[in-house]
């Protein structure tokens, strides 16, 4: 079974560089409407059984939109566990101020995550978000026949889960960098183990 990852379109506070977070949430810029048909006409042909969605707005409009330049439109659910990380206090803030105030929590989540601590900013807990993101995904492979199904979420969720799926210890889920925004990763379900086959492609987006 083809598992299809994508990050959703780019926000304003992308890219006025704002956190965002499990409650933040901000506008799809108007070039992201474009980039988000440039992904569903690239994944047209793709048969998805089922797109599954983070139902924050940013997540939501983005599956949407892919789903309309698709052959086969399939339904979307919006789950809970595909929730960007909670960031607490700090969504909404820019994240050079995040940076200048908490260097050793920014630095260990872009780099180190087995060493981050949110409690300062009552932040959600790094492996409670992979323990929701993994455990869903699981649960959608043990529930789903035949494939391939699409995963419509966030930066750091995605990053962790695709990373933690493929077997990445936790300190290194950030090896391969973060995934940028309408970008596509694949990942193979077959005999219970996932494999990577694709990380982060944006190629077609050019």
């Amino acid at each position: 079974m083809k598992l299809y990852f994508t990050r959703h379109g780019k926000t304003e506070w992308n890219q006025e560089m704002r956190l965002q977070g499990m409650h933040g949430d901000s506008p799809l810029l108007q070039e992201s409407f474009e980039e988000i048909e440039k992904l569903g006409q690239h994944l047209k042909e793709i048969p998805f059984t089922m797109i599954y969605s983070s139902p924050l707005k940013r997540a939501k409009m983005t599956a949407e939109g892919i789903c309309c330049e698709l052959n086969q439109k399939p339904s979307i659910e919006f789950a809970s566990e595909l929730k960007e990380l909670g960031l607490g206090k700090l969504e909404g803030q820019r994240i050079i101020d995040s940076r200048e105030k908490y260097p050793k929590e920014m630095w260990t989540l872009r780099n180190d995550p087995s060493q981050y601590d949110p409690t300062p900013f009552d932040g959600e807990i790094y492996e409670d978000m992979l323990a929701r993101s993994v455990g869903f995904v699981h649960e959608v492979v043990s529930n789903t026949e035949t494939g391939p199904v699409l995963f419509v979420s966030h930066g750091v969720t995605l990053g962790g889960c695709i990373q933690t799926l493929i077997g990445t210890p936790l300190n290194e889920v950030r090896k391969q960098g973060g995934l940028s925004n309408n970008s596509l990763t694949i990942v193979d379900y077959t005999d219970g183990i996932f494999t990577l086959d694709v990380w982060n492609d944006s190629s077609f987006l050019n």
